[in-house]
């Protein structure tokens, strides 16, 4: 069996200032930095994902910051490639009438939330929003936690900690969670976390851009015993789904000339390839995978649950 990529974190926009005032200037003076201008628009995201299977866009809302990616426009991106995109409906459990924001996600074909508690000001615990998870948890929505890009000075950093996200995934034990970025900066509660709970997980948008900190979050997860809980998202515009990849495969040359200890690289190509869509309990109909030859590369240090047959891509050092 070939496995599918997907990118389970990917954003659009028409225009930055869809993200209000303040994370439109911070996006507007990163562009400038880095001489780039991020293009989040569909003929870019058709071409970033040349090397993926499916693509989960993202939207965003924070009422208290003027920001609105509004479901419409998501499920319009999804539309234009409706087998290789499933949208995500980005909601404020803060914001107006946020059940309606939830139903109105489902109709129009959206299949999952985002929020963003450390945007949205609030505690992922607080009674709106578990009204929201309820609500989620009927539709079979998974809700993706996730950080404002980039951050603010009105953020609330103590609202981002996936720790705070343990009495939800108790109280909702069939609610799929998704905490994004690894939980950064608070790392090893993620990991924790998605070790604690069945129906709880990790992506690695954002940390797959700074590599060392990737690898050393990476053997955490091979110490903890969770690898197959993390899943691949690449955060595009902010990063190419190619070089996230190749990002991956190249971690261990880290260690190459060094006693640094490497991640198994069965265990990297699980993650490319883990089924998000299986482990999520999403049945969507998308594409399978585009088919390139299948190949075994067994792994001792990996138990037999972690290992799979794919088509993983030859980038980076670690050959």
């Amino acid at each position: 069996m070939i496995n599918r990529i997907i990118d389970v974190h990917a954003r659009v926009w028409n225009s930055p200032e869809q993200f209000g005032q303040e994370i439109s200037r911070l996006l507007r003076l990163r562009e400038a930095d880095r001489w780039v201008r991020l293009d989040a628009s569909s003929a870019a995201l058709e071409r970033s994902s040349s090397c993926t299977d499916v693509a989960l866009v993202h939207g965003f809302r924070a009422d208290a910051m003027g920001a609105y990616v509004p479901h419409e426009l998501v499920a319009e991106f999804v539309r234009a490639e409706p087998r290789r995109r499933l949208g995500v409906g980005g909601i404020d459990p803060m914001g107006r009438d946020p059940l309606g924001q939830v139903q109105s996600a489902a109709d129009l074909g959206l299949v999952a939330i985002a929020v963003s508690p450390m945007c949205q000001g609030f505690h992922p615990t607080h009674s709106a929003a578990m009204r929201v998870y309820e609500r989620c948890a009927a539709l079979g929505l998974p809700i993706f936690a996730v950080r404002g890009v980039p951050l603010t000075t009105g953020a609330i950093l103590e609202f981002g900690r996936p720790s705070a996200w343990d009495e939800v995934a108790r109280n909702f034990p069939s609610l799929g969670l998704v905490i994004g970025e690894l939980g950064y900066p608070w790392i090893d509660e993620a990991l924790v976390l998605s070790g604690k709970h069945a129906n709880v997980w990790t992506e690695i948008s954002g940390v797959v851009s700074r590599p060392w900190q990737l690898y050393n979050a990476l053997l955490t997860a091979v110490s903890l015993g969770v690898m197959d809980k993390l899943l691949f998202g690449s955060g595009f515009p902010h990063e190419d789904p190619a070089r996230a990849i190749e990002n991956l495969y190249s971690l261990n040359a880290f260690g190459h000339g060094t006693q640094l200890p490497s991640v198994p690289r069965s265990a990297i190509r699980a993650i490319v390839e883990r089924d998000a869509l299986r482990a999520l309990r999403l049945d969507v109909d998308v594409l399978g995978p585009l088919g390139r030859p299948i190949e075994e590369e067994p792994d001792d240090e990996v138990p037999s649950g972690m290992r799979t047959r794919s088509r993983a891509p030859r980038a980076g050092g670690d050959r």
